[in-house]
């Protein structure tokens, strides 16, 4: 999060209006063209970095001042910070017409490195293959006491994944050869300190030791990312930056890669042979330069996890890692990056794992002996919860060539789904890779989508607790976890969802010592909370919710509710509790693709208990009704039968009126089902007195939400709720004529009921409206018995669309026939 002063200054920036640059640009101008470029030019140059940066759109500077930007740029004697600040605001202008940066003459490879990454971001392909051949040229040069080249190697990266194509086949192998060079052979002295010229400044003093590790041994192995020391020499920043960009390089130079025409397909014999031969392979000096950086690369990430295994000795390790970001990400600034228990950083043990699952794809001869060395990093890193995220790349290795090498992982993706979840909700980082490695690995999953399947308990508590920034990814892995036998079990937990949320804010309130929580913390002031957690009584219920696997028995935790009740305001929830509607949809999209008559009519019952035992946060009830009204006309719509299959259930609904909580929603939807479904045309099953039943339900439900004086314990009844029932107690009199002397008895009395003056205090005027012109419309409907049936029970074959846009049936006629009868003062004949 930003503090209110960098808030303040984004929000100018964004604001600043033309005009302001206008003029804000004449000063930069007048800076930059003063011979001394001192702080004023520095701060000027921040502020208008800043201003470009900060909207989405693109600002439009003065040509002038570009121009004036490209000079300082390409000036050798310009600062360094100046020429950074330049290329950044040329970079966030691009692309952009008015440049013209030429580096014919630049030999400064810092310079160069600059240069080139504002020309990269005009998207020019052909300006692209340019700048690649440009800083090719000066890569392979051999010179040791040349220009420093390592500016250039992320550029070269970057030309890579632009445009594939730029290299030459020699190109590819001289750069192979380097970057083996680079990875390899770097030197395992540190740096010559640069002297102060202080008076006991000593030659002696300024020595160059040996690099060491982490642990304080002197590395008697070659020099890696991990490798600590002092100061360090050109040629290994060169190996720091050769292993930031190693894989991406290897995806683009190896077999299948762009450069090459096809894939590099290997039968399943060969990669099993070489494999079990490749122990006595040829000497890596006669192996042609992309193998040989393979095997370097290789032996490079052995190393890296040999190296993870050391303890740090300094705390200034452990706070360097905190500081810095992943190593393929900060370049050189993290060769020693070790985590905050001591272990080196995980970061570097992704990036080795994962280049070794790029070599094993490309050269199956790899597979054998990286399957030991991962398992022994597994057995490790269970224990280590500083190195969690680099299990992902683990289980990922496991899932891609598990099958290749016949080896069973089971234990690795149990240990994943179980353990990380439970333990790691709360770390964000996590939860979004965890996520992405489930959506990216579901191809590979295979026989082991069941167990993914089975933990959607304890992948559901990362949504919980990271819902804003995870319900996308989540809508897009929903379908793959449903099938018909934990649709229902996942329903209640997306319905506990915001509960289960609160419980696992407790749960790491609980984990605290009291004076170690804020003093907002809620659980402070409400300890019954947190004795409720410690309770026999509710520990059952707790346990349930934090499950890690599907239970196949959902528990009903309305006991939880009223418990949890306090930490319904906090913002975790809250958040939680709008991202549910959002899942729910996404929930009923992918079970309605699948789900038979017997699941439909499960859900569709479930969705009548639940609507009214939700998790009490403001706003929720309200959302969630809206979508379950919709699903459960989806269902019944989908599966027509299951109203007469769930007659009682639907009864006991409407008896109880619980529907009436809220909008009364969930209540019209059944209601509206009910006078649809409820139909020999649609289930043989149904019987004249299931329709009487129902009849004498909904009347009896319909006077007494009509009543002028409503009772207390009844909340006020919305009019669409009216509505429905009248017309749904005019379809059901309709199918058995016998009770249309009541219904239009009972249409008389809301008719007469709808224009009183006494309706004015419950319902608007426009609502009453609405009763009084729907009751008129029933009355005159059902004058004509026959006409009623057809109208409000229409045959399945009248009810398709085609009947609706071909002019040659009998519908249309009917229906005008029909609504002349209705009239009043339309006769039988036309005219």
């Amino acid at each position: 999060m930003f503090t209110a002063a960098a808030e303040s200054l984004l929000r100018q920036a964004r604001e600043i209006q033309a005009e302001e640059l206008k003029k804000f640009c004449s000063r930069v101008c007048q800076l930059l063209q003063k011979e001394d470029l001192g702080p004023d030019a520095l701060d000027a140059l921040r502020r208008l970095f800043l201003i470009v940066s900060a909207t989405k759109y693109n600002r439009r500077l003065e040509k002038t001042c570009v121009d004036l930007l490209q000079t300082t740029l390409c000036s050798p004697s310009c600062p360094e910070p100046l020429q950074l600040l330049c290329a950044a605001v040329l970079r966030e202008m691009s692309p952009s017409d008015s440049l013209s940066l030429s580096w014919e003459h630049v030999q400064n490879t810092r310079q160069l490195g600059l240069l080139a990454s504002v020309l990269l971001a005009q998207g020019d392909q052909k300006l692209v293959r340019s700048v690649g051949q440009r800083v090719l040229k000066v890569l392979e040069s051999r010179q040791p006491e040349g220009p420093s080249l390592r500016h250039l190697l992320p550029v070269m990266s970057k030309v890579a994944s632009l445009a594939p194509d730029t290299l030459h086949e020699d190109q590819t192998s001289a750069l192979n050869k380097r970057l083996v060079d680079w990875l390899r052979y770097a030197s395992v002295q540190q740096g010559v300190a640069h002297s102060s010229g202080g008076f006991f400044s000593t030659p002696r003093a300024r020595q160059p030791g040996p690099v060491t590790e982490v642990d304080g041994a002197v590395a008697t192995d070659f020099f890696t990312v991990l490798s600590t020391g002092q100061h360090f020499t050109e040629d290994q920043w060169l190996n720091v930056q050769a292993f930031s960009m190693l894989r991406a390089w290897l995806l683009h130079s190896g077999p299948g890669g762009p450069r090459t025409p096809a894939a590099d397909d290997r039968s399943e014999l060969e990669g099993s042979t070489l494999s079990v031969l490749s122990a006595a392979s040829t000497a890596s000096h006669l192996l042609p330069p992309q193998e040989r950086l393979r095997e370097k690369a290789f032996e490079y990430c052995q190393r890296l996890i040999e190296q993870s295994n050391r303890r740090a000795l300094r705390k200034a390790d452990s706070d360097l890692q905190k500081a810095v970001s992943a190593p393929w990400q900060a370049g050189g600034q993290a060769l020693a990056a070790p985590s905050e228990c001591g272990m080196v950083s995980p970061q570097c043990l992704v990036e080795a794992v994962l280049v070794l699952d790029v070599l094993c794809r490309q050269d199956p001869s790899f597979l054998y002996r990286t399957l030991s060395c991962l398992r022994a990093l597994h057995a490790r890193l269970c224990g280590d919860p500083a190195c969690v995220r680099a299990l992902l790349p683990i289980a990922r290795f496991f899932l891609t060539h598990g099958e290749a090498a016949a080896v069973g992982a089971e234990a690795v993706y149990q240990h994943l789904f179980t353990r990380l979840p439970s333990d790691h909700f709360h770390s964000p980082m996590l939860a979004f890779e965890f996520i992405q490695f489930c959506r990216d690995s579901l191809p590979l999953f295979g026989r082991n989508l069941g167990i993914l399947r089975m933990s959607f308990p304890n992948l559901f508590k990362f949504l919980a607790w990271n819902s804003p920034p995870l319900t996308s990814e989540f809508v897009a892995l929903l379908p793959v976890l449903l099938d018909a036998g934990t649709a229902v079990e996942t329903l209640h937990l997306l319905l506990d969802l915001p509960c289960l949320t609160a419980a696992l804010d407790l749960h790491l309130r609980s984990s605290q010592a009291a004076s170690e929580r804020p003093l907002w913390d809620v659980s402070l002031r409400t300890p019954g909370c947190l004795e409720a957690l410690r309770d026999p009584q509710f520990q059952g219920l707790f346990q349930h919710l934090l499950r890690a696997k599907a239970s196949g028995t959902p528990e009903r935790l309305a006991p939880l509710h009223q418990l949890l009740q306090p930490l319904a305001s906090c913002a975790r929830v809250a958040q939680c509790a709008e991202a549910v509607p959002t899942l729910l949809q996404a929930f009923f999209s992918a079970v309605t693709q699948f789900a038979d008559g017997a699941l439909a009519s499960q859900l569709a019952l479930l969705l009548l208990e639940r609507s009214d035992s939700l998790y009490q946060v403001p706003g929720y009830e309200a959302r969630v009704h809206r979508v379950l009204s919709a699903q459960f006309l989806a269902l019944c719509k989908l599966h027509p039968s299951l109203v007469v299959e769930r007659a009682k259930e639907l009864l006991e609904f409407v008896g109880s009126a619980g529907g009436l909580r809220g909008s009364g929603r969930v209540l019209t939807s059944v209601v509206w089902a009910i006078g649809e479904y409820l139909s020999v045309s649609w289930d043989r099953r149904c019987t004249v007195e299931q329709i009487n039943k129902f009849f004498e339900a909904l009347e009896a439900l319909l006077f007494e939400v009509t009543q002028l004086r409503p009772s207390v314990t009844l909340p006020k009844c919305p009019p669409q709720v009216i509505t429905a029932l009248m017309t749904t107690l005019t379809k059901l009199a309709s199918r058995s004529q016998d009770l249309i002397p009541r219904v239009s008895l009972f249409l008389s009395k809301m008719r007469t009921l709808a224009q009183s003056t006494a309706a004015s205090s419950v319902h608007s005027e426009e609502d009453a409206g609405a009763i009084c012109t729907r009751a008129t419309e029933l009355l005159n409907l059902l004058k004509m018995p026959s006409v009623a049936q057809f109208v409000l029970t229409p045959s399945g074959e009248v009810s398709e669309p085609r009947y609706h846009r071909d002019t040659n049936t009998a519908l249309p006629l009917a229906l005008r026939t029909v609504s002349r009868l209705v009239e009043r003062e339309a006769g039988l004949l036309p005219g």
